[in-house]
């Protein structure tokens, strides 16, 4: 069974800065998984935000702002975000993607976890 369960999301002024961090707890080698970061605001549907997996890749949207790393001592997944803009807010959600290779979209993703929300005031 796989666990993903993030921490770090809160309230933040435009311009400020938060640190989200995901968990993640498998009975497979951390380094399986291809992790990711995505974002759903109020009615919209759910967004890629940031991709890992011996490479890095965002969303045009948070290019620059935004930094996905790993800890793969302590299976930790994280999702440095600088400059935060009111558009950013949004739950967060952390998955992962057993064997994936340059995964974007959320339906190539296998574990999920329940989010965290980022809410960011103008």
């Amino acid at each position: 069974q796989v666990q993903l369960v993030e921490r770090g999301g809160g309230l933040v002024q435009a311009g400020g800065s938060l640190r989200l961090s995901c968990v993640v707890t498998s009975g497979r080698t951390f380094s399986n998984y291809a992790m990711g970061w995505f974002r759903q605001a109020p009615g919209k549907s759910r967004e890629f935000v940031a991709y890992l997996r011996w490479t890095t890749y965002y969303a045009e949207s948070v290019k620059g702002r935004f930094t996905i790393s790993s800890d793969n001592a302590k299976n930790t997944v994280y999702l440095q975000m600088n400059s935060l803009k009111p558009e950013d807010t949004a739950v967060y959600y952390c998955a992962a993607a057993l064997g994936g290779t340059y995964v974007y979209t959320a339906d190539k993703y296998d574990y999920w976890g329940q989010g965290t929300q980022v809410t960011v005031s103008s």
